[in-house]
């Protein structure tokens, strides 16, 4: 079984370097009771993805490629509407790369930062442009803020 274990930081913008080569994001959450069922567009690919409850920091993670149509469809038949939208930005920071989303559309205005780790207890170097850790905090989940505004997290 794949486990995604990852922390999860809002970011002050006014602090992070200059961004480059962002993935244009959208996706969408079709609504289930016992995991986290998201179609993803990243650029020109497509993906899947069932994630269980949240452990701590850790969950099971399943991720398959699907044709970029199907996603489409899916996207339009199957999701909640809005989609979340959002640029997302990799930055090398010692053997880890951190992933901002830049989030547009009705979550314009929110930056998080994400780094996933090998273990829960990994020790990791956290730059400056990180203020505050949101890890714990469900309403910082993609699958909540797509039924929820974050103008009031922001």
């Amino acid at each position: 079984m794949a486990k995604e274990i990852e922390r999860k930081f809002l970011v002050d913008k006014d602090k992070l370097p200059p961004l480059s080569n962002p993935q244009n994001i959208i996706q969408g959450y079709i609504p289930s009771s016992n995991a986290t069922v998201r179609v993803r567009i990243n650029n020109d690919k497509a993906f899947l993805t069932l994630k269980g409850k949240t452990k701590g920091i850790s969950r099971s993670e399943f991720e398959y490629p699907i044709p970029i149509e199907d996603a489409k469809d899916i996207l339009d038949e199957l999701c909640i509407k809005p989609y979340i939208e959002k640029k997302r930005y990799n930055i090398h920071i010692g053997k880890h790369i951190w992933e901002i989303d830049v989030f547009e559309g009705q979550h314009e205005g929110l930056i998080v930062a994400e780094i996933e780790l090998s273990s829960e207890d990994e020790a990791f170097e956290k730059p400056s442009w990180v203020i505050k850790d949101v890890s714990h905090d469900y309403r910082y989940k993609n699958a909540y803020l797509v039924k929820h505004s974050s103008k009031d997290l922001i």
